[in-house]
């Protein structure tokens, strides 16, 4: 079981510090990540998705609903609680009240998530990995991205009606890469279509690349942050490395589903914080310090939490 959590969680904080160091030893320009965030966000992190989405069977698609719906409401649920608390309580603006609740709600499943499954669940991990990425992709990063749209682009005063605004919101937040390749490749699975071998071979090499570079990009951005631990970043990680499995864990074994999904979307939702809200303050302009501290602290914390997650439900 060490070796299992070890050799699942070692490679994660390496690539991570390859970043962190490239980034504060200059050998990587940590203040210009404009071209890597568009490679992972535009290019290889979409591929990834589509390829994983698409090339799943129907029956296989059908199977994991339970775990889009269950691993969605988990997600809203934390956005929905976090964004009306920094808004309403601290006053957030809320483009980055937004980002940080997309932190917190959205776990690391494309770093962090892919390594933990394979080493964890097995080759088998991979559906309902590329699943759930695809739940938070349709389900919170637009509705995450609809609110930075609305606050920072509210258009020209008196132009635009509040129903055109909300409506072009929607446009530019669904039309990212990011949303439509899974959502394209649910839909292609779901017709019984099949993709050619020539075009997976082609996605797949460049969304290989997603990972890793996420993982890199995202150390690359730390570097250039100064960590800030106060009592915001203490609740994040709680409610990232905590509260998120624990109100998966109540959600799913109150449910009659399979044992297994119902495993595997507790142990997804115990993965740490995640990168997209940082890239898409770094993409949108907005400070992305908070965002940072939040995943450096629930990453380092989750050794712990995701250890006794793999410890108990995966036992052997």
């Amino acid at each position: 079981m060490t070796d299992a959590i070890l050799l699942a969680l070692a490679p994660i904080f390496f690539v991570l510090l390859l970043g962190y160091g490239a980034g504060r030893y200059q050998i990587v320009d940590n203040h210009k990540v404009d071209s890597l965030n568009a490679l992972v966000m535009n290019f290889a992190l979409p591929a990834s998705l589509f390829a994983a989405t698409a090339s799943a069977s129907r029956s296989e698609m059908v199977a994991q609903a339970p775990l889009f719906a269950l691993f969605g409401i988990v997600m809203l649920a934390i956005f929905f609680v976090w964004y009306l608390g920094s808004k309403l309580i601290l006053k957030e603006a809320p483009a980055n009240a937004s980002l940080q609740a997309l932190t917190l709600a959205f776990p690391n499943l494309a770093g962090v998530g892919l390594p933990i499954m394979s080493a964890v669940v097995g080759p088998s991990g991979g559906i309902p990995l590329a699943i759930a990425l695809a739940s938070g992709s349709i389900l919170v990063s637009p509705l995450s991205l609809i609110i930075v749209e609305m606050s920072l682009n509210p258009g020209s005063a008196g132009a635009e009606t509040p129903a055109v605004r909300i409506l072009r919101s929607i446009w530019h937040a669904l039309t990212k890469p990011v949303v439509l390749a899974p959502a394209l490749g649910i839909l292609i699975s779901l017709a019984g279509l099949k993709t050619d071998a020539v075009l997976d071979a082609c996605l797949l090499l460049i969304g290989h690349a997603a990972p890793g570079v996420a993982l890199f990009l995202t150390g690359l951005i730390l570097s250039s942050q100064a960590f800030r631990l106060d009592w915001r970043i203490v609740r994040a990680t709680v409610v990232a490395d905590i509260v998120r499995p624990l109100l998966a864990a109540a959600i799913v074994f109150s449910l009659p589903i399979p044992h297994e999904t119902a495993r595997v979307v507790v142990l997804l939702a115990a993965i740490p914080s995640g990168f997209f809200g940082i890239l898409f303050a770094v993409n949108y302009r907005q400070d992305s310090g908070a965002a940072g501290s939040m995943v450096t602290a629930s990453t380092v914390f989750s050794i712990v939490t995701m250890a006794i997650v793999i410890a108990l439900l995966f036992p052997s």
